[in-house]
């Protein structure tokens, strides 16, 4: 190998690895900034942004039994359910710090979107359901961009 293909070899490991770590310290401050608004540790809870043809669901869960957290999980989407119904997204926008596709359709739509929570196994659920077809899209949106930001990886 030349000394020039060298060079650019290690300039390039270097760049990768400097991006990287700047998008592991963006991803922990929008954790730690998911903690302070979710009221748990966000790396021992389990997310789930789901997409159904009527809405979707956020499912948050901590991922061991913990009564304390649990409480705080099905009061904190409870709080959700009630910002969200009055078109009020604030707390995903100041988890990641930019406001969240989707919501301004949300917002905008918001009488035709019905938000149920129900507790689950170590959690809750927030349910979005509609017939409005652009406040389907607009969930979507939402959970799509949820689920890249987060690091979430089921595909519903």
């Amino acid at each position: 190998m030349s000394v020039l293909r060298l060079a650019v070899a290690i300039t390039l490991v270097a760049a990768t690895r400097g991006l990287a770590q700047q998008k592991d310290s963006a991803f922990h401050e929008m954790q730690r900034r998911g903690a302070m608004v979710m009221g748990v540790d966000q790396y021992t809870s389990v997310h789930h942004f789901d997409k159904f043809p009527d809405g979707g669901r956020i499912a948050l869960q901590r991922d061991v039994d913990d009564s304390a957290g649990t409480a705080v999980i099905r009061k904190h989407l409870r709080d959700m359910q009630h910002a969200f119904s009055a078109g009020d997204f604030s707390a995903p926008t100041t988890v990641h710090m930019h406001m969240m596709p989707g919501t301004a359709v949300m917002a905008e739509r918001r009488n035709v979107i019905r938000y149920d929570v129900r507790d689950i196994p170590r959690g809750a659920e927030l349910r979005m359901r509609t017939t409005d077809s652009a406040a389907v899209k607009a969930i979507h949106e939402f959970m799509d961009a949820q689920r890249t930001e987060h690091h979430v990886s089921d595909k519903k």
